[in-house]
Order: C-alpha cells, then sequence, then structure tokens
C-alpha cells in the first residue's frame, strides 16, 4: 500500500484556518493577543530578512524569530545543505555508532573557543543550559549556581531556576535553590561565593531582557573571584552567540573571559532544524563522563542528528565566507548611531544602547505636561504600553516587525538578521521617526490605541 501525502494540498485546503486552529488546540491566549494588537498577520513566504503577504507587500523582519534566523529565512547554502544530507540517507541515530557530522560541527566551533575543548549537542538554548547546570555541579560537586537579576535562560525547571524575570516563574514553585545577584555587582558575588557550595555563576553578557550590558570589567572580575572558590563561569550565548553582537561571542568583547562552559543555540540552527550546543573544558567532560558505566549519563534522543548538524555547519561556512561578523558590527554601528541621535529630539525617547545588531532602544517620562499626563494614563494601567504602541505602528503603517524586549518593559529590542544592510536601517529609521513625530505631535491615532491598551490591561487585572 503506498501512502499519499500532498503538504501542498493540505496547507491549501486548511491554510487559511490557521487561527483557529491554534486558538482551538494550542496556546489559546496568542491568536488572543495577536489579534488584540493587530498583529494577526497572515504571511504568506519569507526570504532573507522579509515576509510578503498574499497582496505581495513585503515586511521587514527585525525579530529574526527572537534570534533563531540569524542569516535571515531560507538562505540558499543551508537549504542545500539540508536538502543534500536527506538525499545521504544516512545511518543516523543508530546510537552506537561515531556519525562524522557531530564530531566536525563540534571541531567548527571549537576554533572560535580555543580555550575549550569538547562539546554536547542538543536540541535548543534551554537544553543547553541544563547541561550546563549539570556539568557543572558533577564537576565541582556543589549545588548551587548563581544567576543574574533580570536574566533570561530558558523555561524548562532547571534553566527556570536561573531565570531572573518572576512573571516566567511564577506557579511553577517549587524550583532549584539557586540565588540572584544583580547583573555587575561583584561584592553580592563575592558574599554568596564565600559559602562555599556555589557551583557556578551562569551569565547573558548582555541581557536579552532590557538589552543591559555586563559592566567593563565584570565578567573578568567575576571569572577571578569564581575560580578563586573553585566555582565556574557558564556564559550563557544563547542569544548572543555566533555573531549578534559584532564579535563571534559577546564575552569575547572583554580581554581575558574564558568561560568554562558557554551555551548556543538559536542562530546555529539555520532557522531549520533545532539545534544546542553547549561547549566545555575537557576537565567538565571527564568528571561527567567519569567511567564507560556513565556513558550515557547525559545525552538526548535526538541530539547531533544529521539534519540539525549539516545546518550548523552550513551556518558556519556562510558566517566566515560572507563576513557575517563584520556585517552585524558595521551595521549594527550604523544603526544604533543613527538610532542614538533621535534621543535629543524625541523627549519621549531615553536611551538606544547595545553591541551589534543586539540593540535597545528605551522610552521614558516626558518633560512636557501634556506627553507627561498621556505617559502616566500608561503607566498606571501598566509599564511597557508605550513601547507595545510604538510596535504596532511599525508593523501597520510601516510593515516591520519589532517587539517589546520583555513584560512590563519601556524597551524595544531589535535582533534583526544579521544579513541587514544600509537599505533596512534606513526603512527602520524611516519608519521610527515617523512613528515618534506622531507620538510626540498629540495626534489622536496612536495614543487612541493606547487607550484599547489600557482597557485590555485593566481587563486582564
Amino acid at each position: 500500500m503506498t501512502t499519499e501525502f500532498d503538504l501542498g494540498a493540505l496547507l491549501a485546503e486548511r491554510g487559511a484556518e490557521r487561527y483557529e486552529l491554534h486558538g482551538k488546540y494550542l496556546n489559546h491566549q496568542l491568536p488572543r493577543m495577536l489579534h488584540t494588537i493587530g498583529f494577526d498577520k497572515v504571511y504568506e513566504r519569507a526570504e532573507g530578512a522579509y515576509f510578503w503577504d498574499a497582496d505581495g507587500d513585503d515586511y521587514l523582519d527585525m525579530l529574526a524569530g527572537f534570534g533563531v534566523m540569524g542569516l535571515g529565512r531560507h538562505h540558499p547554502v543551508v537549504r542545500k545543505a539540508l536538502h543534500d544530507v536527506l538525499d545521504a540517507q544516512l545511518a543516523d541515530l543508530t546510537r552506537f555508532d561515531c556519525q562524522p557530522l557531530p564530531g566536525l560541527l563540534a571541531e567548527k566551533l571549537l576554533v572560535h573557543s580555543p580555550h575549550l575543548d569538547r562539546a554536547f549537542f542538543g536540541n535548543s538554548g534551554t537544553e543547553a543550559v541544563e547541561t550546563a547546570l549539570k556539568f557543572a555541579r558533577r564537576a565541582t560537586g556543589r549545588p548551587r549556581i548563581l544567576y543574574c537579576e533580570h536574566a533570561f535562560h530558558g523555561l524548562t525547571t532547571g534553566s527556570l531556576s536561573v531565570n531572573g524575570e518572576d512573571g516566567f516563574r511564577d506557579g511553577f514553585a517549587p524550583l532549584l535553590p539557586d540565588t540572584a545577584v544583580p547583573l555587575g555587582d561583584l561584592d553580592a558575588l563575592a558574599r554568596e561565593l564565600k559559602k562555599g557550595d556555589v557551583a557556578a555563576l551562569i551569565v547573558e553578557p548582555i541581557q536579552g531582557k532590557g538589552v543591559l550590558e555586563a559592566p567593563p570589567g565584570y565578567l573578568r572580575a567575576a571569572q577571578e573571584l569564581l575560580h578563586k572558590h573553585k566555582a565556574l563561569l557558564i556564559a550563557d550565548e544563547v542569544q548572543t552567540g555566533l555573531g549578534r553582537t559584532g564579535d563571534f561571542f559577546a564575552h569575547q568583547h572583554e580581554d581575558g573571559v574564558e568561560p568554562d562552559l558557554v551555551c548556543l543555540a538559536k542562530a546555529l540552527s539555520g532557522g531549520y532544524v533545532p539545534v544546542g550546543a553547549t561547549l566545555g573544558k575537557d576537565w567538565i567532560f571527564k568528571k561527567v563522563y567519569s567511567s564507560m558505566d556513565r556513558v550515557l549519563v547525559h545525552s538526548a534522543s535526538f541530539g547531533s542528528n544529521a539534519q540539525a548538524m549539516a545546518a550548523g555547519l552550513a551556518v558556519l561556512a556562510v558566517m566566515e565566507n560572507e563576513q557575517i561578523v563584520a556585517n552585524a558590527r558595521a551595521t549594527g554601528e550604523l544603526l544604533r548611531s543613527r538610532l542614538a541621535a533621535l534621543v535629543d529630539k524625541y523627549e519621549l525617547l531615553a536611551d538606544v544602547r547595545g553591541r551589534g545588531l543586539m540593540i535597545g532602544i528605551e522610552f521614558g517620562r516626558p518633560s512636557s505636561l501634556k506627553l507627561r499626563s498621556r505617559w502616566t494614563m500608561l503607566q498606571a494601567a501598566r509599564k511597557g504600553l508605550f513601547a507595545q504602541m510604538v510596535v504596532v505602528p511599525l508593523l501597520q503603517r510601516h510593515r516591520i516587525l519589532t517587539q517589546v524586549s520583555g513584560d512590563h518593559l519601556e524597551v524595544i529590542k531589535l535582533i534583526p538578521p544579521l544579513i541587514i544592510g544600509e537599505r533596512e536601517v534606513e526603512r527602520f529609521v524611516d519608519a521610527f521617526t515617523d512613528v515618534m513625530d506622531d507620538a510626540h505631535s498629540g495626534g489622536g491615532l496612536m495614543w487612541d490605541f493606547g487607550k484599547t491598551l489600557v482597557k485590555q490591561a485593566v481587563a486582564n487585572r
């Protein structure tokens, strides 16, 4: 019997039901939220840094799937690699052999971290973090992990235990007994280390929530403190790694920082096949895999699968051949400088910060009475509504996809594909200027939408 399956026919028949299907069978709050803020678009196709709808209108993607689409969508080199690996019909995931692709990808990644020696491949960023937490505990024989306030390291139970955002943690206790310290506070770190039970500090060199960078010198000083107390430094580079900040890893912006473990994911996938990686020192891996009896003490059913490894190898080839890191550095500096020049022009614009193509745009309390009263109205209902007010017209008027950088934050985070250039910078800055002009003019459209958001926020209380 021959099974027939026509994906194109299925999508043609049922694709229009996308929001109804999601509301009925998946997270019912997602379509509700998208309808409320006017993000319920129907995108037909995508390529590079753009989407297109059924009318043929293009949309500039400044979100990159929360950083997954580092090379944009459907990069031809990554697509070809996946076609090739499927056509090769490899004997994949036998569990009892050693295929070449995982070793080749590990070799390529470790070139960029010469102080590290080995890699473990899983399926996501949160799994890469879970691996690092387990390895740190096993290697040091200690139970406690330190993390930074406002951090985001994932949503599974272990990674949630080092997540610094209460909104994600609420309702899921008990979590692991880990401890938060303020980002940049070496005294707080030292106090915790003196207790003698700390396995590691996990830190994002630039926090995704709010786009907050570790202060200059902090990572190196923290590393010295940790090693003095026989604890480890874990760098969570899930979002900041693979060129995002204008260096291959964000911790490399500071001389002398050599984390004991590094977590990767997102852009390594090429936007196709989920993959996570935990890079680490040889002695740590040998503590975990200490005997043949412990050969499977940490593993992943789909880890190191051929499709993910092929995608990762293709991504690294593109990054090298197309000078992706250099482009992220140069284009990011252009975009950040153009936006920073607007801070003095708009009283609602408080700050522009970041590195490479990871940029935070922060809004703040205006000085003029009329704008201040409107700002206060939004803040009283729910902090973060003004940033959402900016995000919506960027999409509705200018067909640019962005989003706020976290709950209750007046910050938009720009993490576009690393392939964008001057054309996309011009388009975004022109659109952002138009939205800011509207916000400061006292015009009704934007603030009328603000009232809708206020009503929604009040109703959800």
